[in-house]
């Protein structure tokens, strides 16, 4: 069984935008993904990022745009699969890692296709089952669904954090853990 390795993981957040967000339970799907990514800050995990039309639905919320690391690459795009858009594939496999862990709005469009692209392109993908949202109850179901039985790995934010942290004793443990409590 795999799990996450920091030295070896990006964090992908796929389209967490104003009015995407605020057709959900904007609290929940923010707080997560905001803790993914400032543990991906403070563990120097790459953090790539990318935004649906956002001259329609808005740039990715500010409460998770605050915690990106310095120079994230944010993509805008059309596409549902991200790794369509020009030059996504290529950023990614810039910074030479194998374990992809996904997050984002909608679970079962764009998640899932890129999450399949990601697989065809040979990655380990990881699905942040407590961080993606759809609107429909039933279309997240089988947007997760289809992703296990496509091969991804499905995970938690509490899973992906305490993996990449690794120990107790790692120097961010106590700002990590207190993200979640």
């Amino acid at each position: 069984m795999n799990v996450l390795n920091p030295e070896n993981s990006l964090l992908l957040v796929i389209d967490v935008q104003e009015k995407l967000v605020n057709a959900l339970d904007k609290n929940i799907i923010v707080k997560r993904v905001s803790n993914l990514v400032k543990s991906a800050r403070l563990l120097e995990i790459p953090v790539v990022v990318t935004e649906q039309y956002p001259k329609g639905l808005g740039a990715t919320v500010q409460e998770v745009s605050s915690e990106f690391p310095e120079c994230t690459p944010v993509f805008e795009k059309t596409s549902f699969n991200a790794l369509d858009e020009e030059g996504v594939l290529e950023k990614i496999k810039s910074y030479n890692k194998k374990q992809i862990v996904i997050c984002g709005i909608e679970t079962h469009i764009c998640v899932h296709q890129t999450a399949a692209a990601l697989l065809r392109e040979g990655f380990e993908v990881y699905v942040v089952k407590d961080a993606c949202a759809s609107r429909s109850k039933y279309e997240f179901k089988q947007g997760i669904e289809l992703m296990a039985a496509n091969n991804a790995k499905i995970s938690c934010v509490e899973i992906v954090l305490f993996e990449w942290l690794r120990t107790a004793k790692n120097p961010h443990f106590k700002e990590i853990q207190a993200l979640i409590k």
